[in-house]
C-alpha cells in the first residue's frame, strides 16, 4: 500500500510537472506539429473503421424498435446524440491509446533504456519540456479533432443504414438529427476528449520516463499505458457524464 501510495505521489508529481511546462514557454512548436500530424494518420482509418459501422448498427438497431411505433423520425436524434455524447469520444480515445499511447510509452522507454533522457538533462536540457510536453501535447490535440472525424463517421454510418439500405426518407433523418441535436452534445464530446486526451498522454509518457529492465520494460510499459489509461478514462466518462448530461436527461 505504501509503495502504491508513493508511486501515485511520484505520478501526481510528474503530472504537474508536466502541465507547468505546458502553459509556459518556451514550446516545442516543430516537434509537437510532427508528432500530432502522424498520430492524426495513423488513428484516423482505425477510428473511422470502428464508428462508422457502430453507427450503421445502430441505427439498425433502433430502427426495429422505432418501427413498432412509427417514431421512425426518432432514429438520427439516437444516433447522433449517442455518438456525439459517448460512442466516438470512448472509441476514439481508446484507439488513440492503443495508437499513440503505446508509441509514445515506447518511444520514450526506449529513450529511457538507453539513458537519452539523461544525457538530454546532463546537457542542461529539460528532458520533459523537449521530450515529453510535445507528446503530451499531441495527444491533447489529437484527441477531440479525431472524435470529430468519428462523430461524422457515426453519423454517417447511421444515415447508410437507414436510408441508403432501409429506404427512410432522408430529409426526415437530417432534418431531425439537426433540431434534436443540441450544442451541449457536441461540448460534452468535446470536454470529454480534453479530459481523456490529458489522462491518455500524462500515462504513457509517465510509464514511458518510468521504464526500466532493457525490453521487457518497454513492452511492459507499453501494455501498462494502454491498460492503465483505457480503464482511468472510462472511469472518468462516468462522472463526465453525470456532471455534463445528468441535469439534461
Amino acid at each position: 500500500m505504501i509503495t502504491r501510495l508513493a508511486t501515485l505521489g511520484r505520478f501526481g508529481t510528474f503530472s504537474a510537472q508536466v502541465m507547468w511546462r505546458t502553459v509556459t514557454p518556451y514550446w516545442e512548436v516543430d516537434a509537437t506539429a510532427t508528432h500530432l500530424w502522424a498520430l492524426w494518420w495513423r488513428c484516423l482509418l482505425p477510428v473511422l473503421a470502428t464508428t462508422t459501422p457502430l453507427g450503421m448498427v445502430m441505427a439498425l438497431q433502433g430502427l426495429q424498435i422505432f418501427d413498432l411505433y412509427g417514431a421512425q423520425r426518432l432514429l438520427s436524434p439516437l444516433v447522433s446524440v449517442a455518438t456525439f455524447r459517448e460512442l466516438s469520444p470512448v472509441l476514439a480515445s481508446v484507439l488513440v491509446a492503443a495508437q499513440g499511447g503505446s508509441s509514445f510509452a515506447a518511444e520514450l522507454g526506449a529513450m529511457k533504456i538507453s539513458e537519452e533522457l539523461d544525457a538530454t538533462e546532463v546537457m542542461a536540457i529539460d528532458p520533459i519540456r523537449v521530450h515529453v510536453v510535445p507528446r503530451f501535447l499531441a495527444i491533447l490535440i489529437a484527441c477531440p479533432l479525431l472524435n470529430l472525424a468519428g462523430s461524422l463517421g457515426g453519423i454517417f454510418g447511421g444515415f447508410v443504414s437507414a436510408v441508403v439500405l432501409k429506404g427512410e426518407t432522408a430529409g426526415i433523418y437530417w432534418v431531425n438529427l439537426w433540431q434534436m441535436t443540441r450544442v451541449s452534445d457536441l461540448f460534452g464530446g468535446f470536454v470529454k476528449t480534453l479530459a481523456f486526451g490529458a489522462i491518455i498522454g500524462l500515462v504513457a509518457c509517465w510509464f514511458g520516463t518510468e521504464a526500466k529492465g532493457g525490453a521487457p520494460g518497454v513492452g511492459r510499459a507499453v501494455n501498462d499505458t494502454v491498460v492503465y489509461a483505457c480503464t482511468a478514462f472510462i472511469v472518468v466518462n462516468y462522472f463526465l457524464t453525470s456532471a455534463l448530461f445528468g441535469a439534461i436527461g
